[in-house]
């Protein structure tokens, strides 16, 4: 990873740029096209006046593909909710369970702050592969502690039913991404990146549904290098 001679310029314009592009919330597919179309714009003019501070092609790069994970998802979501009955997001194995370890956006937040370097164990536990830890195309970096999305049984050890009509086609994390990328991966043009997902479960019934939420990221500098997104 690069190390910045001017750290506290570069974490000034971040956090400008981050409260900016942090969160969409499309209503459709064209819509966000639109939106993406304006951050790109936006980090095209503004991370060259910091070329001494980060390769801005490299991360330029990224947050174009940290899009396309969240137009697939989006489209991933409309499809599950036209066949299922309820949309879910990929690795979800229902649209109330959560892919990685987080809960609620609080924890996720806090967690964001400090998720500056991919060498975190505590925070890089909690966040998932997109395309899988061992894939060959992008393998994960040595020092990471990224996890592996799995499929949850219906009833545990115990007997306990925690997959509660879970719908029976549903695959791994890892999986469903490559059908979406037409069994392509997306590769970080970063030395030490490497893409991670969260998702926040959905809750609810009727007027009362939240749907899920999904947080994207690249491992080289998740803090400045992810996309959230509202469904």
């Amino acid at each position: 990873m690069r190390t910045f001679t001017n750290q506290s310029q570069f974490n000034r314009m971040m956090v400008h740029l981050f409260k900016l592009i942090k969160v969409v919330k499309g209503q459709s597919l064209a819509e966000f096209a639109v939106v993406t179309a304006m951050m790109a714009t936006f980090i095209t003019t503004a991370l060259p006046k910091f070329s001494d501070l980060m390769e801005t092609g490299k991360a330029q790069k990224s947050i174009q593909e940290l899009d396309k994970l969240l137009l697939q998802a989006k489209n991933f979501y409309e499809t599950t909710a036209a066949q299922e009955g309820r949309g879910r997001l990929p690795g979800q194995d229902k649209f109330d369970m959560g892919v990685g370890g987080y809960t609620d956006t609080t924890a996720l937040f806090n967690d964001l702050e400090e998720f500056t370097t991919y060498t975190n164990e505590i925070i890089g536990k909690k966040w998932i592969s997109v395309f899988g830890t061992e894939n060959v195309h992008a393998l994960k970096p040595a020092g990471t502690h990224f996890e592996d999305d799995t499929v949850s049984s219906e009833i545990n050890g115990k007997g306990e039913v925690i997959c509660n009509n879970c719908p029976p086609g549903r695959e791994k994390g890892a999986d469903e991404w490559y059908v979406l990328f037409s069994e392509e991966v997306l590769v970080s043009q970063f030395q030490d990146g490497h893409y991670i997902y969260v998702v926040i479960p959905g809750s609810g019934t009727g007027e009362d549904v939240k749907a899920p939420r999904i947080c994207v990221a690249d491992g080289e500098s998740p803090k400045y290098l992810h996309k959230i997104m509202d469904l």
